[in-house]
């Protein structure tokens, strides 16, 4: 089996984070026939999502996104792909996420005169 493994920093913190790996499971799952089973803890989530032939893991925290996964066969030719799309996909949710902050902290500032 091949094994990715991803470690993604972020400046989200905890909550947003949340937002962006509930998004990111929503679409594995309608995308990719992914079934996603997801777990809260005080210090982050665990995503475990599995289909034939992938079977992984998304850690959640206020710092980073740690992705392991295990592809069978089949999906072994395709690991650097596959990972090249996590990637890119954690890349696209966390700036969409990072646009939002900004956007509500320039409102804020505005709106003290700051």
């Amino acid at each position: 089996m091949a094994d990715i493994r991803i470690h993604h920093p972020h400046e989200l913190g905890l909550e947003r984070a949340r937002k962006v790996a509930r998004r990111w499971a929503a679409d594995a799952e309608k995308k990719y026939d992914c079934t996603c089973t997801i777990t809260e803890g005080p210090g982050g989530d665990t995503i475990d999502f599995k289909r034939t032939g992938v079977n992984g893991v998304m850690k959640v925290t206020a710092d980073h996104f740690a992705v392991d996964c295990k592809l069978g066969i089949l999906f072994g030719a395709f690991k650097g792909k596959i990972e090249e799309e996590v990637t890119r996909q954690l890349d696209t949710a966390l700036a969409k996420e990072m646009a939002k902050m900004a956007a509500a902290k320039a409102a804020a500032d505005a709106g003290t005169g700051t």
